[in-house]
C-alpha cells in the first residue's frame, strides 16, 4: 500500500484486470466477469439488489435468517424495490424444499437472495442445494458470500457452484477472506445476465451495469477507484495462490476452527451452532453462566492482543471469535492461553 500509481494509467488499468480476471478464476467457472464496486460488502449486495431486479415486474424472495438478511430486507425498502420474505430462525439453516415451494406459489418472484454464511451465528447456508431450487423454478439467484468466499471451495460439486445453481451474482468483500483490507466490494456474475441489468439500476453511483460497462470498455472505474486497497489486494491474490488457493485456505480455517471449538470447550464455553451447519468463519459461543460479564471479558482479552466480538442475537446471550485471516493454529492457541489466563 505504500506505492503509488495513476488512476489512468496503464499500471493501473492493469492492476484492475489482474484482480478481475483473478477473482473470476477463482470462481472456476469460464461464463463469468468481475466488477469491483467502490465501498463495504453491504454496498456491493445493495448496489445488486438495486440494479438487478427489474424496475417493472421485478420482485425479490430475501431468505433471511440473520443481521445480513435483515440488511437486504432494509436496502429493498429504502430503495423501493418488491420483495417478500423467507424468515428463519437465527439458529437454523435455509430449507431448500421451503424456497421452492414459495417460488412455487408465487410466479412474480424474478430473484432469490440468499446469504452464504450467516455471520450473525456463524452458520452456514445451503447454497448450493438452494440454487438447484432456484434454477428449477428458473429466477434469478443472488448470494451474499462477503464473509465465505475464498474460503469454501468452489466449481463443480463444490459449495459456492455457479454451475449447479446457477448463482447469477456473488457479492464478496476484499477484506475477507482473500486477506485484502477493506475499501472495495465485488460482484462475480454471468456474462448473460450483465445486460438483463440494463435501466434498473435505482442509484447512479451504484449502478452495477454502468459500472461493468465501464471495466468492459475502458478497464477503469467510472469515480475514484481505491487505489491502494487494490494494490493491497492484488498481493492478496498473488499470494493466495502461491499458498493452495481456496483449498489450502478452507484447510487452515477449518483447523483454526476445530481448534478453538476443542479448546473452549475445555473451558467450560458451548458453540450455539450445531457442527453440521457450523461454518469455519466464525464461532458463536454462549454465555456460560448468568454471572458471566461480557465487557470485562473483551477488555481482559484486549490487553491480552485479542479482540473478539460480542453477539448479534436478540435473545440469547453469546460472544463471537472469526476464525479467518492471516491467522493460523498458533494464533488460536494462544488466544486459548489468554482466555484461560483471564479466567484465573
Amino acid at each position: 500500500m505504500h506505492d503509488d500509481i495513476g488512476t489512468w494509467d496503464d499500471d493501473a488499468i492493469d492492476l484492475v484486470r489482474e484482480i478481475r480476471e483473478s477473482l473470476a478464476a477463482l470462481a472456476n467457472d469460464a461464463d463469468l466477469t468481475c466488477t469491483l464496486m467502490q465501498g463495504c460488502g453491504s454496498m456491493g449486495v445493495e448496489c445488486v439488489i438495486g440494479s438487478v431486479v427489474p424496475r417493472d415486474g421485478g420482485k425479490l424472495l430475501i431468505l433471511n435468517n440473520g443481521a445480513y438478511g435483515v440488511r437486504m430486507r432494509r436496502s429493498c425498502e429504502a430503495m423501493g424495490v418488491p420483495f417478500v420474505e423467507m424468515l428463519d430462525s437465527e439458529e437454523e439453516a435455509h430449507s431448500p424444499a421451503r424456497v421452492e415451494e414459495m417460488l412455487a406459489a408465487d410466479p412474480a418472484i424474478t430473484h432469490v437472495a440468499a446469504v452464504h454464511c450467516e455471520t450473525t451465528t456463524g452458520l452456514v447456508n445451503p447454497i448450493r442445494e438452494i440454487g438447484l431450487a432456484v434454477g428449477r423454478q428458473k429466477r434469478r439467484y443472488i448470494v451474499d458470500a462477503i464473509s465465505s468466499f475464498g474460503a469454501y471451495s468452489t466449481g463443480q460439486g463444490g459449495v459456492i457452484d455457479f454451475s449447479a445453481g446457477p448463482i447469477d451474482h456473488l457479492i464478496g468483500s476484499s477484506n475477507k477472506c482473500v486477506e485484502g483490507v477493506p475499501g472495495f466490494s465485488f460482484i462475480i456474475s454471468r456474462r448473460e445476465v450483465m445486460e438483463e441489468c440494463a435501466g434498473n439500476a435505482r442509484s447512479y453511483a451504484m449502478d452495477l451495469h454502468d459500472q461493468w460497462k465501464g471495466f468492459e470498455r475502458h478497464g477503469k472505474f467510472r469515480f475514484t477507484p481505491p487505489t491502494h486497497v487494490l494494490m493491497a489486494f492484488r498481493q492478496a491474490l498473488r499470494e493466495m495462490h502461491a499458498q493452495g488457493g481456496i483449498p489450502a485456505r478452507e484447510r487452515r480455517y477449518k483447523e483454526n476452527n476445530d481448534t478453538l471449538i476443542a479448546g473452549m470447550r475445555t473451558l467450560g464455553f458451548e458453540p450455539l451452532i450445531p457442527a453440521s451447519i457450523q461454518s469455519h468463519i466464525i464461532t458463536t459461543f454462549l454465555i456460560p453462566n448468568p454471572s458471566f460479564a461480557f465487557d470485562p471479558f473483551y477488555r481482559g482479552l484486549r490487553q491480552r492482543g485479542y479482540i473478539i466480538y460480542p453477539g448479534k442475537l436478540t435473545h440469547r446471550d453469546t460472544f463471537r471469535i472469526g476464525n479467518i485471516g492471516s491467522i493460523d493454529r498458533s494464533v488460536i492457541e494462544g488466544f486459548l492461553a489468554a482466555v484461560k489466563d483471564f479466567l484465573k
